[in-house]
């Protein structure tokens, strides 16, 4: 029996949501940072902040050989 080594939620995809003390159901503001990159982004909105995570998956798509596996 083989098991599968590949974690189903890599370590890369983890993230801290930090909200504004002003931020709202309405109104979400805040700061999204990768924590093994470091990388933060501020957003202004639910919109901003998926499109930050989107973002941020695209880029390690982009950095990876042809031919490799997604994650």
């Amino acid at each position: 029996m083989t098991f599968n080594t590949d974690s189903k939620y890599p370590t890369r995809r983890a993230y801290v949501v930090k909200m504004r003390g002003d931020a709202k159901r309405e109104a979400l503001a805040g700061r999204l940072e990768n924590l093994v990159t470091g990388q933060q982004r501020e957003f202004a909105s639910g919109r901003e902040l998926l499109e930050s995570i989107v973002s941020d998956l695209e880029a390690v798509t982009d950095m990876r050989p042809p031919g490799a596996e997604r994650e």
